[in-house]
């Protein structure tokens, strides 16, 4: 083979690799038009929805917050006191929490999504009722969809329930399961909801070392 026609094959070769990557990175740059056109659509539908009488009693709807290009989804129950106000989720004494122990995990608001089950407060902060979640779930999975995380951490009895029964996976009560990694589609790991701790603090503790779990286990999922 001469030289020039190594030459020749050799820049085929770059410019077809150059194709290639352009392609690659137009392709990329539809998609998250397409991702985050969806999510605007989704954030609208929240804030007009009525399907339940919660919107009567809100006064703001809380979509959620953080990335939604993270890998990492956090699923709550319903927005209180504080989310309702501010129309963002976990700010109250259970988010400051929260926000120690996502550092104790090695993340940041920044890095990961949180919403939850319910987009507004249900009345002097009660349990969901049954045909709430039924109304306001279409939602989280449609964010769910969107965000297409590959770790879902269930914060509380209702988020965890939701989510393993979505995946067809048992749920038992979170005393039974908090800090556990279940493997479906998407892994998910079941915590007690920052709250608990909030009103036992005996409970730090134990949502201090589930935290524990979920960082050697996000650390050893970015070492694969």
């Amino acid at each position: 083979m001469s030289s020039s026609k190594a030459l020749s094959d050799d820049s085929f070769a770059i410019a077809h690799f150059k194709l290639s990557d352009m392609w690659c990175h137009l392709m990329m740059e539809e998609e998250n038009k397409d991702r985050y056109s969806q999510w605007e659509k989704i954030e609208e539908d929240i804030k007009r929805c009525k399907k339940c009488n919660l919107w009567r009693s809100r006064k703001n709807p809380v979509v959620g917050e953080g990335s939604i290009e993270s890998k990492i989804l956090f699923v709550g129950e319903a927005p209180g006191y504080w989310e309702d106000i501010n129309g963002r989720p976990f700010v109250g004494r259970a988010g400051k929490f929260l926000d120690e122990l996502l550092e104790i995990a090695g993340l940041k608001r920044e890095d990961i999504y949180i919403t939850n089950v319910l987009k507004c407060r249900p009345p002097n902060n009660r349990d969901p009722l049954d045909e709430e979640i039924k109304a306001c779930s279409p939602y989280l999975d449609k964010q769910i969809e969107i965000i297409n995380p590959d770790i879902i951490v269930t914060l509380g009895n209702f988020a965890t329930r939701y989510v393993l029964n979505k995946y067809g996976l048992k749920s038992e009560p979170i005393s039974r399961i908090h800090g556990r990694v279940f493997k479906s589609e998407r892994t998910i790991i079941t915590m007690y909801h920052p709250a608990t701790a909030v009103y036992n603090p005996k409970m730090k503790q134990v949502l201090t070392n589930d935290f524990l779990i979920l960082r050697a286990y996000t650390k050893g999922a970015k070492k694969d």
